[in-house]
């Protein structure tokens, strides 16, 4: 009989029969496959380190994705009737400000120009007249001094969220869509005061509206842009517009003007919209010429004024 173990010996026995075991069993864990245990990834090749990403903005004229203005058109709407509540909120009068400020330079302008028979077309009450050509053009001074002003005005919103930039000057522009609409119903209580009736033309109205909001968005859109990288423009903007009236047939006939300068003067987009305006209310003769030159001077500013937008874009948010 063998004398017994120490019990030194045994237990360094024990021990190395426990670490056997358990390398038995771990060998075992690694050969089966284990399905709630993430891929092993691969060890990053020599030299990677060396290399970096490095993102920056995209070069040269960058497209419009009509695909995500047109999933963001409820923020669109929304914008819209944020500017419509805001500009009439606390106000005595409300909406009435669509009419006044139209029917007072109607007033002022039928005084100035009553003794001046070249500036009164045949056939048509003066005051009829001057309405026409003020209601269109009421409409485009707003928008485009409301839409170059309103990236500076909401920098708020450049510098806070992701969203496409151009809903806040389209919005702006937009919005003074209502005072449109409210001058071209008053023309539902004058023509009968003046006891005239309008012809068949009348149903291209909502034609003409967009026009007026093309040619205004066009020229919005570049002034917004360029007003965020040049500030003083903020402060050229009512002298350009105030300029550009005297340009326009607002309290004129285009016919007071020789062939070549009315082609010259519809190379302005208000010129043939103006008169369009006269013929669809009034019956007044059009000459689809000028319109016609008039409506595709309105297409390329909105086509510059979209891509010099978004040329632009990618400074807004350090330069706001």
């Amino acid at each position: 009989m063998s004398p017994p173990e120490p019990v030194s010996t045994a237990i360094a026995r024990t021990f190395l029969d426990s670490i056997q075991s358990l390398m038995s069993i771990t060998q075992d864990l690694d050969a089966a496959p284990n399905m709630d245990s993430p891929r092993a990834v691969a060890a990053p090749p020599a030299g990677l380190d060396d290399f970096e990403t490095v993102i920056r903005p995209g070069k040269g004229w960058i497209a419009i994705n009509w695909r995500e203005l047109a999933q963001s058109r409820e923020l669109f709407d929304t914008l819209v009737m944020r500017d419509i509540k805001i500009r009439y909120k606390q106000t005595v009068l409300g909406v009435a400000w669509a009419v006044i400020q139209p029917l007072l330079q109607m007033v002022v302008f039928t005084l100035l120009f009553s003794r001046a028979p070249e500036l009164k077309p045949a056939g048509i009450p003066h005051a009829l007249f001057l309405f026409a050509g003020l209601v269109p053009w009421t409409f485009f001074t707003n928008a485009v001094a409301g839409a170059g002003l309103s990236l500076i005005n909401q920098q708020q919103l450049l510098t806070k969220i992701y969203f496409p930039r151009i809903f806040v000057p389209a919005s702006t522009a937009g919005a003074f869509l209502v005072d449109l609409f409210i001058g071209l119903l008053l023309f539902a209580i004058l023509l009968p005061i003046y006891g005239f009736a309008p012809s068949w033309a009348i149903l291209t109205l909502p034609i003409l509206v967009v026009l007026s909001f093309v040619a205004a968005l066009g020229l919005g859109l570049t002034l917004a842009a360029a007003t965020i990288l040049f500030r003083d423009l903020r402060f050229v903007i009512p002298f350009v517009l105030q300029t550009l009236m005297f340009l326009s047939p607002v309290f004129y006939p285009l016919t007071i003007l020789t062939r070549p300068q009315q082609l010259i003067a519809s190379l302005n987009p208000m010129t043939g919209i103006i008169t369009a305006y006269r013929w669809a209310i009034l019956g007044m003769p059009l000459d689809p010429l000028i319109l016609a030159i008039s409506t595709a001077t309105s297409l390329a500013l909105l086509v510059f004024g979209l891509f010099f937008f978004r040329r632009t874009e990618r400074l807004f948010a350090d330069l706001a």
